[in-house]
């Protein structure tokens, strides 16, 4: 927001998540005044179905204050999905199946990648082999993604080391070329 020259802008609002980088769960509603008056008073069914438990917004208020407090931590993470990324990139399931950042193809934009995998089973299979060899990641199949789409998902974090960096992507590689 701050890189658009909107930020205070009276006629800008900003929906935010505040899951995945802030660590806890449900979204916020950002606006001047008037916007947050009218929600109040409007929109109070949906403040009451979607209303936050108090640790949750808590939960989230604190990881702004450590975003705040901790830039370099914010750092580390691009530089760490710029490093998993591109060891990623040598990592291929099959030809013309490519490793990418999700929502960026060739460019890292954010901390979440993804690696396309030719079948859920497959997805599974490796998901599991990598948990065995002490590698977290993501096994996303059907039916939280449409047919033909499973995939790995791995996240960069601020405390990953290169030595962390450089094993996930060779435990990987060698998992997806024993594949059959």
């Amino acid at each position: 927001m701050a890189g658009t020259d909107l930020s205070g802008h009276p006629n800008v609002v900003l929906t935010a998540t505040l899951s995945k980088s802030l660590g806890s769960q449900g979204g916020a509603v950002l606006g001047s005044a008037l916007l947050r008056e009218h929600l109040v008073n409007r929109a109070r069914s949906f403040i009451f179905d979607t209303g936050l438990a108090p640790s949750s917004a808590a939960a989230a208020l604190a990881a702004v204050g450590i975003i705040r407090t901790e830039p370099w931590r914010a750092a580390a993470v691009h530089h760490n999905a710029a490093s998993l990324s591109a060891g990623l990139a040598t990592v291929q399931r099959e030809p013309g199946i490519a490793v990418v950042p999700v929502g960026a193809p060739l460019q890292t934009a954010g901390a979440v990648l993804s690696v396309p995998m030719p079948s859920a089973a497959a997805a599974l299979a490796a998901s599991q082999a990598a948990h065995g060899a002490g590698v977290r990641v993501g096994c996303f199949r059907p039916p939280s993604v449409p047919d033909g789409v499973s995939r790995l998902r791995l996240t960069a974090r601020a405390t990953l080391t290169p030595s962390d960096i450089d094993y996930a992507c060779a435990t990987l590689r060698r998992i997806l070329e024993e594949m059959p």
